[in-house]
């Protein structure tokens, strides 16, 4: 009888410890199949397919370090998942990828979308659902004046970057006693480049600058020397530009074959800043000035370690589109931590809250992501760098502001005429 009932109760628990042991497997495997489904909606074909292929790899090398680092601990371990779409440059193809991302896969978050075009449409739907819309680069202006609750941008606005190359401007003519009087406007027709000649034009009545081109052309086009002749003719003093990678190089070339040298050139980074673009010029990009929130230079922990380990694996540096892609999916994980949840108004209001100010994602040249009531980020800041020969072959350096300066570097201004 005692052992019937000795071998009863070891069955007993047996079953006990096994259910036990079972119910801690599931948990785990739970935990560990656990994700976050992140839809991200870039221009992978298309006109400006290298900088949408550019930030999904930046995006694709962050995520992969912040799963290896153990996911998103307040979620039991989940980690990121990361489903593309391609925009196609096209306003209408990133509403509908929109829809199908927020309905279909049932992503937690959205971000994109490069072209501000195609951005402006997309957050109205990601509002309309609830979820949250993480801009890294789109900079046009109304983005973040539509009164939306779900959308918040890293980057700077347009108004601040055309703010900051007038600065530099006027900067420029006071280190080197230069004066600057007259201006040239050449961009891209879209929404990009149409806000950025809309800030120009603001500030070049402001600040007593005559307009003498106002010339916006398609970024299809396969021939701009009609464009350029028409720089030669008006002669300005600064050519200020806003291009994609293609007609950055092809306006580039051209300007150098009808021997156009303006005092300055200026551009707004995108495909000037394109890590192909430097290869296709050569030396006709030389003293060229170009805006952008990053550049391999900049001395900020970590800086050099990531770009380095981006190079080794993608064959190029990181540029200022691509770190703020990169920045983004740090941004996502830190909200995540805190949030502890994934309904979307959750990681909303930690987005909303969001003070970060140290970790992987502080390599960029500002000091903090912050939103402000609009949800765009209060520290974003930008750094001007000009192209040039040091010794080593053409390279970008840092000029401006004067305090983040490349260490013996003194910018060429004007541009040499001969």
């Amino acid at each position: 009888m005692r052992k019937k009932r000795w071998s009863a109760l070891c069955v007993a628990m047996a079953a006990v410890f096994g259910l036990v042991a079972v119910s801690g497997f599931l948990s785990s495997a739970s935990a560990a199949d656990k994700v976050v489904k992140v839809g991200n909606i870039e221009p992978l074909s298309g006109t400006s397919a290298a900088v949408g292929q550019q930030g999904k790899n930046a995006r694709d090398m962050a995520v992969e370090e912040i799963n290896a680092a153990g996911g998103i601990k307040s979620l039991g371990g989940a980690r990121l998942e990361m489903i593309y779409a391609d925009s196609e440059s096209k306003p209408e193809k990133g509403v509908a990828e929109a829809e199908r991302l927020i309905n279909t896969e049932k992503v937690h978050v959205l971000t994109g979308c490069w072209n501000s075009s195609v951005t402006y449409p997309t957050t109205a739907v990601a509002e309309r659902y609830g979820i949250p819309f993480i801009v890294p680069v789109s900079v046009a202006d109304k983005i973040t004046e539509q009164g939306f609750k779900t959308v918040f941008r890293i980057a700077a606005k347009d108004s601040w970057w055309a703010r900051d190359q007038f600065a530099f401007i006027k900067d420029m003519q006071d280190e080197f006693k230069t004066k600057i009087e007259t201006l040239a406007f050449v961009y891209e027709n879209g929404d990009w480049g149409k806000g950025m000649a809309e800030q120009w034009k603001k500030l070049a009545e402001k600040n007593g600058c005559k307009v003498v081109l106002d010339e916006p052309y398609p970024s299809t086009a396969t021939d701009l020397s009609p464009v350029v002749q028409k720089i030669k003719r008006a002669n300005p003093d600064v050519l200020m530009m806003v291009s994609n990678a293609a007609d950055a190089i092809l306006l580039t070339n051209t300007l150098a074959e009808y021997k156009v040298k303006p005092k300055a050139i200026i551009t707004s980074g995108g495909g000037h800043a394109d890590p192909s673009f430097l290869k296709a010029v050569g030396n006709n990009g030389q003293y060229l000035f170009d805006i952008v929130e990053w550049e391999t230079d900049v001395n900020k922990p970590g800086a050099k370690e990531t770009n380095e380990k981006f190079k080794a694996r993608y064959g190029y540096n990181l540029a200022g589109e691509s770190v703020d892609a990169y920045i983004a999916m740090y941004v996502l994980a830190d909200a995540l931590e805190r949030a502890g949840s994934l309904d979307p108004k959750a990681i909303r209001d930690a987005l909303a809250a969001t003070s970060l100010k140290k970790g992987p994602a502080m390599i960029a040249s500002y000091d903090a992501v912050e939103f402000d009531q609009t949800g765009q980020n209060k520290h974003a800041a930008l750094v001007i760098v000009q192209v040039n020969d040091s010794g080593k072959g053409l390279e970008r350096s840092t000029v401006w502001p004067r305090n983040a300066r490349h260490a013996g570097y003194t910018p060429v201004f004007p541009m040499p005429q001969k």
